[in-house]
């Protein structure tokens, strides 16, 4: 389900709703207990308001999330983001870790998935690495695709030891 669609979906919940629902939730508390964090509170208001169809949504999402498209940290974003919905699927940090690298795209995961083997990889190890060799073979491809551009526009221009152009083999002077 889209963020979007869970944002809206929380907008129509009207503010004397949400106000009434909090001094309850507050009420409930023990006495002299600590302050309430705010991952606590928005765990709590979730629990509450959101349908469980869309809890069921985010959860399927979650177990077919891929990067494809978005960077290394977009995709991190939104696996931490839709994680809370699929908490059966991540009872350790094995799992978590495990279902991190399967979702990676083809440009990082073959050298994530040889250091998760090799070396003593934890969760934030790992999105460390992936997002270092994403950068990393990102620059790697725009070097090449520069050096290539260069290569392509000094043929363009020159001439051959004919004297005629390197490009279409059209002559030096005008016809």
């Amino acid at each position: 389900m889209n963020i979007f669609l869970i944002y809206v979906q929380f907008c129509y919940v009207s503010k004397e709703v949400e106000y009434s629902w909090f001094e309850l939730w507050e009420e409930s508390r023990e006495e002299g207990s600590p302050p309430v964090r705010w991952g606590k509170f928005v765990d709590a208001f979730i629990d509450h308001f959101l349908h469980a169809e869309t809890k069921a949504a985010c959860a399927a999402e979650f177990e077919s999330l891929r990067q494809d498209i978005l960077n290394v940290w977009e995709y991190l974003m939104r696996f931490a983001h839709l994680s809370k919905y699929a908490i059966y699927m991540l009872p350790t940090m094995e799992p978590r870790l495990r279902r991190f690298v399967q979702g990676l795209s083809p440009l990082v995961i073959n050298e994530v998935t040889t250091a998760a083997l090799n070396y003593d990889m934890n969760y934030g190890k790992m999105v460390a690495f992936a997002q270092a060799t994403e950068t990393r073979k990102f620059r790697n491809r725009m070097e090449r695709e520069g050096s290539n551009k260069a290569r392509s526009v000094g043929n363009f221009g020159g001439s051959s030891s004919s004297g005629r152009s390197a490009f279409k083999g059209g002559s030096l002077g005008p016809s």
